[in-house]
């Protein structure tokens, strides 16, 4: 299972190892002992005048820890032993990593990538179909109508009292 995740994560962790200290999560991050924390690289990252290129290399490499006893891991070795290529497999390893990288303290680097993997899994956990229309109990599409949205306020009068202060 190391391997596979490794494989699946390539260079945004050092390794993929066994943990021996982990009891209700199924994985966790940590850094190597002379990198990062997660603390530090975000106020590295906040820096105004920092150099981009040094970042790579400045940072730590984060290594995984996965709990072999945790169901999810359990299954998750189960189905990457069926098929190698399964796509969802890849897609829960991606999205075990980035939260146990948000639990850890960690920024991601690209939230909206995260998000729409989280709404996948859930509509794959609902059974609904990408193709398939929402609708609501009526029938009716689950997009509000024109007449549902509330009304827009009229600020004109607010306007015309900021220019008297002026």
């Amino acid at each position: 299972m190391c391997k596979v995740m490794k494989s699946v994560l390539e260079s945004k962790v050092e390794k993929v190892v066994v943990s021996n200290r982990l009891v209700d999560s199924p994985c966790c991050i940590v850094t190597s002992q002379y990198g990062w924390s997660a603390n530090m690289e975000r106020i590295m990252k906040a820096q105004a005048l920092r150099d981009s290129s040094s970042m790579g290399y400045m940072a730590g490499k984060k290594h995984m820890e996965i709990n072999p006893d945790h169901a999810i891991i359990e299954t998750l070795r189960q189905r990457a032993d069926a098929d190698k290529n399964d796509k969802a497999v890849k897609d829960l390893v991606i999205l075990l990593f980035e939260t146990a990288l948000l639990s850890s303290g960690f920024s991601l680097d690209e939230p909206g990538n995260h998000a729409s993997r989280i709404y996948r899994m859930i509509k794959l956990g609902l059974g609904i179909d990408d193709d398939e229309p929402v609708t609501t109990d009526e029938g009716s599409s689950a997009a509000p109508a024109s007449g549902d949205a509330p009304p827009l306020v009229d600020d004109s009068e607010d306007l015309s009292h900021m220019e008297e202060v002026d």
